[in-house]
C-alpha cells in the first residue's frame, strides 16, 4: 500500500487561486521565493532539458512592465479598457515571475512535451505558493503573446515564450469557491 499524505491531498483538493488584482504586499523575500522556485523546478522534465527559466519582476521593473504594456496596447489598438486591465496586473502588482517555455533542440523530446513541462511549472510555483500561505495567480494576457513585447519588455529569444506571469503576494480577501467540473461528464473508464 502507498504512504498516503492526507495534508497535501487535502491541500490540492481543496486550492484555489486568488484574483491577482487582491493581491497587495508584503509578497515574498527573495529567500522565501528561492524556496519556491526550487519547488516549481522539480516539475516533470523529460530528458532533463530544462525547458523553461525564470524572470523576477518587482518594483520599477513591473512599472516599467507595465508603462510597456500601455504601449503595446496602444500600437495593437486595444480598447482603453482592456489596455487597463493589463497594465494594472502589472502596476498593481506587489511580485511577479515570468515563467519562460525555452524550447531546446532535441531529437527524443518533442516540441510540445517541452511545452507542457513549462506549464507543469507554472502549476507548481503558484502551487507552491499556495502552500506556503501566499495568495497566488497564474497569468498569461494578450501582450505576452506580442513577439515585439516579450522581446523588448523582456529579452526572449527567438525560442523563448511566456508560458506564465505567477503575481505573489499577501491575499486583501479570499475569494468564493467556483464550480469545478462534472467528473462524471469528463471520465471514460475502459477496463477492456
Amino acid at each position: 500500500m502507498p504512504t498516503p499524505n492526507p495534508q497535501a491531498m487535502e491541500f490540492l483538493l481543496s486550492r484555489r487561486s486568488r484574483p491577482a488584482k487582491t493581491l497587495k504586499s508584503p509578497a515574498p523575500d527573495d529567500e522565501a521565493l528561492r524556496t519556491l522556485l526550487t519547488a516549481a523546478a522539480r516539475t516533470p522534465d523529460h530528458g532533463k532539458l530544462e525547458p523553461w527559466r525564470f524572470i523576477v519582476l518587482k518594483g520599477d521593473a513591473l512599472q516599467r512592465l507595465a508603462a510597456t504594456v500601455r504601449s503595446t496596447g496602444e500600437r495593437l489598438g486595444k480598447d482603453a479598457d482592456t489596455i487597463a486591465k493589463a497594465e494594472g496586473a502589472f502596476s498593481n502588482s506587489p511580485l511577479c515571475v515570468a515563467v519562460v517555455e525555452v524550447q531546446k533542440p532535441s531529437e527524443k523530446i518533442p516540441a510540445i512535451e517541452q511545452t507542457y513541462s513549462a506549464g507543469a511549472v507554472c502549476l507548481a510555483l503558484l502551487n507552491a505558493a499556495l502552500a506556503s500561505g501566499w495568495g497566488a495567480n497564474w497569468l498569461s494576457g494578450w501582450a505576452s503573446h506580442d513577439r515585439t513585447f516579450v522581446q523588448e519588455a523582456l529579452g526572449l529569444g527567438s525560442n523563448e515564450k511566456i508560458a506564465g506571469f505567477l503575481h505573489i503576494g499577501t491575499e486583501t480577501s479570499a475569494p468564493p469557491e467556483r464550480p469545478r467540473p462534472d467528473l462524471d461528464a469528463i471520465t471514460s473508464w475502459v477496463s477492456e
